[in-house]
């Protein structure tokens, strides 16, 4: 398996950035608004820190997101530093963010504007579910094994 670039975005409690980059082996970039946890993250996994979300995102294939509620998911996709900001076509944008369906779609559609897939891809108790194009997309496929 090749070495993928990803991003994340809200490191919260799961594993998932350290897995990625760890077991994984994957480059990965991460942004945290506590930027000292995104610091101790480094120095456990390695990997880089970024100030902003923008900045965390820049060359990403996929950036995954998982924050607080539907206002931080907006800044942190849409805002003057978002994601988005610095995404290019054909990257990912996952979000793990136990979200609304309103803002999933908001932010749907204004990655399909950008040429950015966007893959609701939220957390439950035993899995990770999720609405978007998880079956047809050969990078996220990659990640997964």
């Amino acid at each position: 398996m090749s070495v993928a670039k990803l991003a994340y975005i809200g490191l919260g409690v799961m594993p998932m950035a350290g897995h990625l980059a760890v077991k994984g082996g994957h480059e990965v970039t991460v942004y945290n608004r506590t930027a000292a946890r995104a610091q101790a993250w480094v120095a456990k996994f390695g990997g880089r820190s970024a100030a902003t979300p923008a900045k965390a995102a820049e060359g990403a294939e996929v950036v995954f997101a998982c924050v607080g509620d539907d206002p931080d998911l907006r800044e942190i996709a849409l805002g003057a530093d978002g994601a988005f900001q610095s995404m290019t076509r054909g990257s990912i944008l996952v979000d793990h963010t136990t979200a609304s369906a309103k803002v999933a779609r908001e932010l749907a559609s204004e990655a399909a504007k950008r040429g950015i897939e966007f893959i609701d891809g939220y957390y439950a108790e035993i899995q990770s579910m999720g609405g978007g194009r998880w079956d047809t997309s050969s990078l996220i496929r990659r990640l997964r094994k």
